[in-house]
């Protein structure tokens, strides 16, 4: 089970993400910075215990709504080879564990191969700030085949009130900067 630290990192999550967002295609953001916030997400148990699986979902304020994304990240104590540059988010000083490396998890090899475990029912979601706890509200519909399938990431969230999808897919929390609570599907099967 990974350990969450009570610790600092230098930059933050939230300046790193803020740097690295509006770059991507599916920033729906109007701003060159946007004004973000942690607003809920979950972690993955890397069986090594070499890489920090972390699903987050970010808000941005910044413009006349807010706009909820999510963020698969993958912390390593070393660069990854094999990677195209944009993968990589940034590098940031984690006060226990030195520089960490922070990757776009749709990168990271062992970020996706827990993902489709978690898709399969052999991963079990772990609470985003608490070490070894199970978190029941991020909840698996359907299953993953074994072969043939890969995880895609809903990158902008969408809340919905009912499981829309047949296949399998996750389903998580976040909370509106207003203190509303919403789930939406932030992972599904797709063909391979």
């Amino acid at each position: 089970m990974a350990t969450i630290y009570r610790t600092t990192m230098k930059p933050t999550k939230l300046e790193l993400i803020g740097g690295w967002l509006p770059k991507q295609s599916w920033y729906a953001g109007e701003a060159d910075t946007p004004e973000l916030m942690n607003a809920g997400g979950f972690r993955l148990d890397d069986p090594a215990g070499a890489v920090g699986i972390e699903i987050m979902v970010v808000v941005d304020t910044s413009g006349q709504e807010p706009v909820a994304y999510l963020v698969p990240m993958a912390y390593r104590g070393a660069a990854l080879d094999g990677v195209p540059g944009e993968a990589l988010i940034g590098t940031s000083e984690h006060g226990v564990l030195g520089t960490r490396w922070v990757y776009d998890g749709v990168h990271d090899p062992v970020l996706m191969a827990q993902s489709r475990a978690l898709l399969r029912g052999e991963a079990t979601p772990q609470h985003q700030n608490d070490s070894d706890t199970p978190d029941p509200a991020v909840t698996v519909h359907g299953t993953a085949p074994d072969d043939g399938t890969d995880v895609r990431f809903h990158r902008v969230l969408r809340p919905v009130e009912a499981a829309p999808e047949p296949s399998g897919h996750v389903v998580a929390g976040w909370t509106w900067p207003d203190g509303t609570a919403a789930r939406g599907v932030v992972a599904s099967v797709t063909p391979r």
